[in-house]
């Protein structure tokens, strides 16, 4: 299930309560702790580094002193420790950080180590002496380290025995100064880190995939769209409850200062996309949120060595002032959305009982759900458009990947036609029709002149672009994946047509609304044109028929009367389609149908087998499909089998069907019962028998 409000409002008082000092300006401000050389610049920036002489030392003494600490080494650290494990779900958080630096190197200095970005359980662990930018040096037994950190260096000196790959490169260090991972940034076209421009950095790591991925540009530049560094790594057993996070450098041998600016980090409990940027997702957005949260935005660091405790005292009680107004206020308003939400809940309900009798449907998503799903409908996310939707890919909590079916709105009240489609195919599939091979509905979203269907993701799209368009995956359709679609495809209309509470024609059964799973198993979908049966009289006024040209039986085209056998109709198209390859109209105008009754004529019917399959097919079971194929396509809808016929047909079970040598003409006359002529008649009124009615619906010319 998805956040309730009870845990929106505790998302956003864990969000309030972990970090005041950092969202609200007027409660106490020390937020940064400083160590050795680090400190505050005037324009409340972090020096890491301090400047060097770098002229070349006195002999040393007889009896020299012992070594002093501090020398080059700073590090600056949160003040309060983040939560990075929840003990109680043994969750382990994903977190992402961003800040900007600049190294800036002394004249006739050699550079300094180079500074870090790092997450450790102990402040006090690090080296305050030389080099290695203030972390631990490696010992001969790892074991006498007890403490862990997670470094991403930015290395500006080369050291061979660190096995440094340059003097000018970004690593991964896992509780050890030699680099886990490490990329040479200047090779690869991206910054200079000596160059003393303000570069910023992304640091993002996801333990749903394990995977740490770290980006890097100039601070005048968005994120580069591919990271620079993408290692495969598991901080889940290594983080503690809680841990400090932080930056260290350290100048060695050489001279340079290390500053940073502009620090943004954040964490996440919980599933989190990997296709979806972190740094993109508000903290108050529950689909991310979770209790133990945390997200620290610093556009300005403060600090005292001192305790200062009158002053801090008197913070501390504005502070508690401010946060019960906060508090207040917060409950103020979960009350009024808590109340919001339950009226627009029951108008909902009221709503979707119109549709189908009152029965209830999946769940219901909410606007802000299906936009963080879709990047905000982000037209990189589209799959899929149509004459009334576009199609987007998402992924949803509890739901995984998705498709999500946006309608597309006409104006911004929404007109009638416009909510046709939304309406007809919700009807449909409000009774959660349940089969293998009908694409699922998962969930559905009506907020904000906004119509919205959620099904199941089929990874590998339509039929209909991997058969034409010849995409990569046309070499994985085999004749024996050919027929496994064509018997899938039969066994969703008969269900539709036999099995279900309601009769269903679907009235739009094509390769492009057939879409294929990971295995390439065939999936029923788009029910928008869909006409539900029910024992019951209608009226209706004659309209143009709905569905695809080449896919239309001639008695619907002529009448706009739908039945079971204008489905058998499609299907036969398909099934000639799926076996030769061919669209069911040509770029020269060629139906289908006439070019396989031709060859049949010939006595050549195997002809047709599509060039793609090289082939590798049975003759007879060739034969054998593009005869059924005829069959269901017969001009003569009372030549045509039902479905069940079909599949016993396809499975041997039945004899083929006894073809005439020529194709047959038929004349085609009005199919309507007697003295229900006055029906067709338009703005004629009436009532209509017939178990089937034809929504007022334009002509549908989508491919």
């Amino acid at each position: 299930m998805y956040p309730s409000s009870s845990l929106k409002l505790l998302c956003a008082l864990t969000i309030f309560f972990f970090t005041p000092s950092l969202s609200i300006p007027f409660l106490p401000a020390n937020n940064i702790s400083l160590f050795g050389d680090a400190f505050l610049n005037t324009n409340n920036s972090i020096s890491l580094t301090k400047q060097k002489n770098c002229t070349p030392p006195p002999p040393p003494p007889l009896f020299p002193p012992p070594p002093t600490s501090l020398s080059g080494v700073g590090r600056a650290f949160y003040t309060n420790p983040v939560r990075f494990l929840d003990l109680s779900t043994n969750a382990t958080a994903s977190f992402f950080c961003s800040f900007s630096f600049t190294i800036t190197n002394t004249p006739s200095c050699p550079f300094g180590d180079g500074l870090t970005f790092l997450i450790t359980s102990n402040t006090n662990s690090f080296s305050l002496y030389d080099g290695y930018m203030g972390l631990p040096a490696e010992t001969e037994d790892s074991s006498e380290i007890q403490d862990f950190y997670f470094a991403v260096e930015f290395d500006t000196s080369f050291d061979p025995n660190l096995e440094d790959i340059n003097g000018n490169h970004i690593g991964i260090d896992v509780n050890n100064v030699v680099s886990f991972a490490s990329v040479d940034v200047v090779s690869k076209g991206e910054v200079d880190l000596k160059n003393g421009r303000e570069i910023t950095s992304w640091i993002e790591y996801t333990d749903s995939d394990k995977m740490i991925r770290v980006w890097i540009g100039y601070s005048n530049q968005i994120r580069p769209e591919n990271p620079v560094l993408v290692v495969k790594i598991d901080l889940s057993e290594k983080f503690k409850e809680f841990m400090h996070i932080g930056f260290t450098a350290s100048n060695g041998k050489g001279s340079s200062i290390h500053t940073v600016d502009h620090w943004r980090f954040k964490t996440f409990f919980g599933f989190v996309p990997s296709t979806m940027p972190m740094d993109t997702v508000e903290s108050g957005d529950c689909l991310m949120c979770y209790p133990g949260d945390t997200d620290i935005d610093i556009s300005s660091f403060d600090y005292h060595r001192s305790n200062r405790r009158v002053l801090n005292l008197a913070l501390v009680l504005v502070g508690f002032l401010v946060l019960t107004v906060i508090i207040a206020s917060v409950v103020v308003g979960f009350v009024c959305l808590n109340r919001k939400r339950r009226l627009r809940k029951t108008r909902s309900e009221r709503q979707m009982r119109t549709f189908q009798g009152g029965t209830m449907v999946p769940e219901m998503l909410s606007l802000n759900e299906i936009k963080s799903a879709t990047n905000g409908f982000n037209s990189d996310k589209i799959i899929g458009e149509g004459a009334s939707a576009v199609v987007y890919e998402g992924n949803i909590r509890n739901c995984g990947a998705v498709a999500v079916k946006r309608f597309i709105q006409e104006n911004k009240v929404g007109s009638s036609t416009s909510r046709i489609p939304f309406n007809t195919e919700f009807a449909t599939m409000a009774g959660c029709l349940k089969h293998k091979n009908l694409v699922q509905l998962q969930g559905w979203c009506c907020e904000k002149n906004e119509l919205v269907l959620v099904y199941e993701y089929m990874a590998n799209g339509s039929l209909d672009k991997i058969l034409h368009n010849r995409t990569n995956l046309t070499k994985f359709l085999t004749w024996e994946r050919r027929l496994n679609i064509i018997l899938g495809v039969a066994s969703a209309l008969i269900y539709l047509h036999e099995e279900c509470e309601s009769q269903i024609i679907h009235r739009d059964v094509k390769t492009c609304n057939i879409l294929l799973d990971s295995e390439f198993n065939a999936k029923l979908g788009d029910f928008g044109l869909a006409e539900v049966y029910r024992h019951s009289f209608v009226t209706r006024d004659a309209t143009v028929p709905a569905g695809t040209m080449g896919y239309l039986a001639p008695e619907y085209a002529f009448s706009g009367v739908p039945s079971v056998k204008t489905d058998v109709y499609s299907f036969g198209v398909v099934v000639l389609e799926v076996a030769s390859g061919r669209r069911p109209v040509d770029e020269e105008r060629v139906v289908i149908s006439d070019y396989v009754w031709d060859l049949w004529e010939k006595g050549i019917i195997v002809e047709a087998a599509d060039p793609n399959l090289m082939g590798r097919f049975n003759k007879t079971e060739m034969e054998k499909i593009l005869m059924v194929g005829l069959c269901c396509a017969h001009p003569d809808c009372e030549k045509r089998p039902t479905m069940r016929k079909v599949v016993r047909m396809l499975r041997g079970e039945l004899p083929l069907p006894v073809l005439p040598p020529r194709k047959p003409t038929v004349r085609i006359q009005s199919v309507l019962p007697e003295g229900c002529e006055e029906i067709m008649s338009f703005g004629g009124g009436g009532v209509d028998h017939t178990p089937w009615s034809t929504p007022r619906t334009h002509f549908s010319s989508k491919n």
